[in-house]
């Protein structure tokens, strides 16, 4: 990798080899389930480059609790205690007591890998563990590591991850997250709707930046023009999200329902998996149906578009809301510091694009998806790596 010869940037060493003897890689990557699913084609690149490693996931508690035997490249969870620019607590999280960094640092790893942004909070956490060698994502304010690329915010972000692996030699093997689903995420979520009597479409109004929020009017209006056409309509949320659903439910003719807090991840996976089609705003529930295989229907604001929407078209239709300016003062909110208002930046999207893009999907997707195991995402656990 060529480097500006720039005073106070660090050079790195040569890159793009692949690292000797490596039995142990640390991954930091301590964050939520969009954010985890961005990173999932660079874990299986890192997992096909170093078939013989143990990776393992410095992550949130929630990693330890979803990904056990689930099948993933991950092979084993530590969690990475909560800190400023690295995770929050979970709720009754027993603060750090100080035996994080020696307990990493005698688990004796050759590789340690940053996939945490830009590495002003995540690179000292890299750099304590010890490792033989490092890499990840480097700004200028941030500590240096044995191998970097510079962090630019706007990039994909799974061709940011998939970057950062190459830098210890492995290869892109796929650019599409996929995300086992288990046959207990199956039998949850038979459990709790029972096998799909005809199509189902999945709709998630809710998103934790009120910014990324489509009207839950819109969205009540395309769940009456999809339940004309004979689909069965669910809106999920998580028990945060309860109002927002009950107010798309209350705002549609026809009879949809809601599921909020019925299912744990796993089973949202193998529901979505069931689904012919998910419309949802840009958040982590979109991401997941991604990852299982859904088509979906997405909305971004198009800063997003760049950063998180999928690339493929055969199963996904992204829908970019191009206001860039701030509907409440004006600002332009391209750069790093947009305005603090929380208004909608995606209610410009129109209800037709919507319902036009989400008839094209269900028109090209078999008349007998919701049965089938995807391919794509939707593999059932079971396969060795």
């Amino acid at each position: 990798m060529f480097t500006p010869a720039v005073v106070g940037y660090p050079r790195p060493m040569p890159t793009g080899d692949l690292v000797t003897d490596v039995r142990k890689i640390a991954v930091l990557r301590a964050n939520a389930i969009g954010d985890f699913i961005f990173a999932l084609p660079a874990l299986e690149s890192l997992r096909w480059a170093y078939p013989d490693a143990e990776i393992v996931l410095l992550g949130a508690p929630w990693h330890g609790r979803f990904l056990a035997g689930r099948g993933t490249p991950v092979d084993r969870v530590i969690v990475v205690p909560a800190g400023p620019g690295i995770r929050g607590p979970d709720p009754g999280e027993a603060p750090d007591s100080g035996d994080f960094a020696p307990r990493v640092r005698g688990e004796g790893f050759d590789l340690a890998l940053q996939l945490h942004g830009g590495g002003r909070n995540s690179n000292p956490v890299v750099n304590g563990l010890g490792a033989r060698v490092t890499a990840g994502l480097w700004t200028p304010d941030a500590e240096p590591l044995d191998r970097w690329v510079r962090y630019v915010y706007y990039q994909p972000e799974i061709f940011r991850y998939l970057e950062v692996v190459g830098l210890v030699g492995a290869q892109p093997v796929t650019y599409r997250p996929r995300l086992p689903v288990t046959p207990a995420d199956v039998a949850e979520a038979r459990a709790v709707v029972g096998a799909p009597a005809r199509r189902r479409v999945a709709i998630h109004p809710g998103a934790s930046d009120v910014r990324r929020r489509w009207s839950a009017a819109r969205f009540g209006a395309v769940a009456d023009a999809l339940t004309a056409q004979g689909f069965e309509l669910f809106v999920t949320g998580v028990p945060a999200e309860r109002d927002v659903v009950e107010e798309v439910r209350r705002g549609t003719r026809a009879p949809v329902r809601p599921l909020v807090g019925d299912l744990s991840l796993g089973g949202l996976a193998a529901f979505y998996r069931d689904c012919s089609l998910v419309i949802s705003n840009d958040t982590g529930p979109l991401h997941l149906a991604n990852a299982v295989g859904a088509p979906t229907v997405g909305l971004y604001w198009i800063g997003n578009v760049i950063n998180g929407a999928p690339v493929d078209r055969a199963r996904h239709r992204p829908m970019p809301s191009f206001t860039i300016h701030c509907p409440r003062c004006g600002e332009d909110c391209t750069g790093n510091r947009p305005c603090d208002h929380r208004v909608s930046f995606v209610d410009s999207i129109a209800v037709e694009e919507v319902v036009a893009a989400a008839g094209d999907l269900l028109a090209e997707s078999s008349s007998d998806q919701h049965s089938t195991p995807r391919s794509s995402g939707g593999m059932v656990v079971g396969a060795s790596r």
